[in-house]
């Protein structure tokens, strides 16, 4: 699973899929939950949780 922001959506799925090549579930943060969350490929607020 990985936590992105709306910058870094598409690496993340291109990674998921190159480790498990099947299409990824993409679910989006919700802003009410864990405000710590940050993408994993920089400091942004994460967006997204792409994982399969």
């Amino acid at each position: 699973m990985i936590y992105c922001c709306e910058e870094h959506v598409e690496l993340a799925i291109d990674i998921v899929v190159d480790e498990h090549e099947v299409a990824p579930i993409i679910e989006k943060v919700e802003e009410g939950g864990n405000l710590s969350t940050t993408c994993e490929y920089c400091r942004n607020r994460a967006v997204y949780l792409v994982g399969n």
